[in-house]
């Protein structure tokens, strides 16, 4: 049998040797410190943000305390998504998106969210002013995240406070328009879940989306437009911003106004007016206390 010759091609064989020597000049390099580099993400920026500007604290306290009141019942305390439908907001595309609240707050107070069955479906609407809104993100956006998210921050239980205090404290700011012996009157009974009635007492209105009994004889926030003609127009309040103005009359029709130097006034009637203006006041432990002693009202 003929041998056939072999042939030493040196083109070839450099091609084959090239892939070999670039991997192993790669991994000749400096070994790569993957703890310090998970330290540099968690350190440099805002988690959802690496290299972006980290809110001051007092900015991220604003809006962890406007988070909870509002959006914890939903999505959860640490944003990661709730026992009620909400997602999880880390890996949401609307705050992929924003910087400082201005995505946030457009999407929010254009939310078509509807009620059905019991059930909201989509987001809850809110008409958060720009600054509270930049906080709330601030808040969001101070999570620190990597490929190795550091998972639930649930804490096992919110009755933590001193129901003795939380009663000394319903009396100072809850009692002029509610009563134990008569609207709350077994309200712990009703709503068993203690997170379900933290954010009860906090802010009716979101829980009334829910259809906790409690809530639903809360009614719809209303505004009265009164045009240059004297004339007023009365309903539900759609809409609201520094151009227009959108409600639902009693009879069902939609009505829109345009804004613009100064016209029309515009009165708007919030019967959760007290619950969000209290809001700013409470501290950690007055929540807790309060709520402490609402579980106590069986």
């Amino acid at each position: 049998m003929k041998h056939r010759k072999s042939i030493f091609n040196p083109i070839a064989a450099l091609l084959l040797a090239f892939p070999f020597a670039f991997l192993l000049s790669a991994q000749d390099g400096p070994p790569q410190d993957h703890e310090a580099q998970a330290a540099r993400v968690n350190t440099v920026g805002a988690g959802l943000f690496p290299g972006r500007p980290k809110a001051d604290a007092a900015t991220v306290a604003r809006g962890k305390a406007s988070y909870m009141t509002n959006c914890a019942y939903c999505h959860g305390e640490d944003a990661r998504g709730g026992d009620n439908g909400g997602t999880n907001l880390l890996r949401a595309d609307v705050i992929m998106k924003d910087q400082n609240g201005e995505v946030l707050r457009t999407f929010l107070a254009n939310s078509t969210g509807q009620q059905h069955s019991g059930v909201r479906e989509g987001p809850q609407k809110f008409q958060f002013a720009p600054e509270q809104a930049a906080d709330i993100a601030a808040f969001i956006h101070d999570f620190r995240l990597n490929s190795r998210d550091p998972g639930r921050m649930r804490p096992p239980t919110v009755v933590v406070g001193n129901a003795q205090a939380g009663q000394a404290l319903f009396k100072t700011k809850c009692a002029t328009c509610h009563s134990a012996d008569s609207d709350l009157k077994g309200i712990a009974s009703r709503i068993t879940d203690p997170r379900a009635l933290q954010q009860t007492w906090l802010m009716p209105v979101v829980i009334s989306d829910r259809s906790a009994p409690a809530a639903s004889k809360y009614k719809p926030v209303t505004v009265t437009v009164t045009l240059a003609s004297g004339t007023k127009v009365e309903g539900v309040l759609g809409r609201l911003d520094d151009f227009i103005v959108t409600l639902t009359t009693a009879d069902g029709a939609a009505k829109s106004f345009r804004r613009e130097n100064g016209q029309p006034r515009i009165e708007v009637h919030d019967p959760m007016k007290g619950h969000k203006d209290l809001l700013p006041t409470y501290k950690d432990k007055d929540i807790h206390d309060v709520t402490a002693y609402m579980v106590t009202l069986r």
